[in-house]
């Protein structure tokens, strides 16, 4: 199993080194940002240990590279800052664990060893169905380009459609995951919004990406037909 450790400190690059080679990992230091991309780019890793606060690109925009371009390593983030922030940071940029510096090093073990059990698994940063993108870290939406701005429910409703194209979607379901069980709203509040987000990601668009499908629910179009 090969490891890249990203770390500037290099008495600590050196102890994480030392450490995982003892229990028989392959491992290779990159001191930088530019020289983690470089290194994740010529060899495939089994896990990458990434200090957030690295000369620049930081972790969080190494990973979030990482993720762009379709490499799927699982990576832990090692910070010394306990802020809540980071942590949500780190995350969001695609990471599969975060430690806290000062760490004991039998921890940062077993959850190496728990990311390379479950393997590199897609989870793109970025939602993208035919032109429509939607970052849930930034809270960004655009559709060839173009910005387009959305309520939080609607983000919400969005988001929900981009991470189940294709699939017919109850009310019931939607807004157990957009709203919560105990909705006591108006029953009608999901076609609403549906007419809502149509206004805006479809009609300006001449798109029709989000179906009505008669007595079940909606579903979004993979590919969206022209208008």
């Amino acid at each position: 199993m090969r490891i890249l450790v990203v770390e500037d400190e290099p008495k600590m690059a050196s102890l994480l080194k030392r450490g995982l080679e003892r229990e028989g990992y392959a491992v290779d230091i990159a001191r930088d940002g530019a020289e983690a991309l470089w290194a994740a780019d010529e060899y495939s890793y089994d896990s990458i240990i990434l200090d957030a606060m690295i000369p620049p690109p930081d972790g969080f925009e190494v990973c979030h590279r990482l993720r762009e371009k379709g490499q799927w390593a699982p990576v832990i983030m090692l910070t010394a800052r306990d802020a809540v922030d980071d942590r949500v940071a780190g995350l969001d940029a695609g990471a599969d664990d975060y430690l806290v510096k000062p760490f004991v090093f039998s921890e940062l073990l077993a959850r190496v060893r728990s990311v390379i059990r479950r393997g590199p698994v897609e989870r793109p940063t970025v939602l993208e169905v035919d032109g429509l993108t939607l970052d849930p870290a930034t809270r960004q939406v655009q559709r060839n380009g173009e910005t387009i701005e959305l309520s939080a429910k609607e983000f919400s409703l969005l988001e929900y459609f981009m991470r189940h194209p294709d699939e017919v979607l109850t009310r019931t379901q939607i807004l157990e995951h957009v709203w919560d069980f105990a909705y006591d709203g108006t029953s009608n509040v999901v076609d609403v919004y549906v007419r809502y987000l149509r206004g805006k990601i479809d009609r300006p668009f001449r798109l029709d990406t989000i179906e009505t499908v008669r007595g079940a629910g909606y579903r979004l179009h993979k590919a969206a037909g022209g208008g």
